[in-house]
């Protein structure tokens, strides 16, 4: 279906790499993993895959509740595993992709600011509870019947934190991202929905983000010569 769709580049996750980058490189495409460990990026590079995401605990959705940051990890994988890098989890802007250059990316990946982009089809519910959050507005939630995520702090989500359990699947997600009933599941979110002011167009958010990481680097570079 992918090679039938002209797709040429694929993003695998949360399982063994093996299973699918053979038959994915034998259809002319290219495979990055995403990985949240040291131990998935050696696994990753072993399976072959051309590049692999690093993401951090702080990013949103599905998560290894003993996972490093992305401050951590990033520069660690970067040591060790010789592959194109794309830096996930607490990216937004220029600075912080600047950082995650400096720590060893060769680019980003930058989930919840998309999720919240003038294009993006989600609704305006989810996007401005996303842009009135604060830094701690999302929370690790590990509970029974649930796999740990990382989520917007909602009533449905403290709930769920309080009971130790969830009255909520996610079988909900198309009624919280598509009607704006953030009641119906949990808002897989990550913590630099903090650090999101406003929703923007796409190419505003490219734009300002190219320039703000170049920008960064000079101020980094002029304030070590000081």
């Amino acid at each position: 279906m992918l090679a039938a769709a002209g797709i040429r580049t694929v993003i695998t996750s949360a399982g063994d790499p093996r299973v699918m980058t053979g038959r994915l490189h034998d259809a002319g495409m290219t495979v990055f993993h995403v990985v949240g460990s040291l131990r998935n990026a050696l696994k990753a590079a072993d399976a072959g895959v051309d590049g692999v995401i690093v993401e951090g605990v702080e990013g949103g959705g599905f998560k290894n509740p003993q996972a490093a940051s992305t401050l951590v990890l990033l520069p660690l994988v970067a040591s060790r595993v010789r592959l194109s890098i794309i830096a996930a989890g607490g990216i937004c802007d220029g600075p912080s992709m600047a950082a995650a250059l400096v720590l060893g990316a060769q680019g980003v990946q930058m989930g919840t600011r998309m999720l919240t982009s003038a294009e993006s089809p989600i609704h305006d519910n989810l996007k401005n509870a996303v842009v009135g959050a604060d830094e701690t507005a999302t929370v690790m939630l590990s509970v029974r019947g649930l796999p740990t995520m990382r989520v917007l702090r909602t009533l449905t989500a403290e709930r769920a934190l309080a009971a130790g359990r969830s009255d909520v699947g996610l079988d909900g997600i198309p009624a919280l991202y598509f009607t704006g009933d953030l009641a119906a599941s949990m808002a897989n979110t990550g913590q630099v929905a903090g650090r999101i002011a406003q929703v923007e167009a796409v190419a505003d958010i490219i734009d300002q983000t190219w320039a703000g990481a170049r920008a960064a680097l000079d101020d980094a570079r002029a304030r070590l010569d000081v």
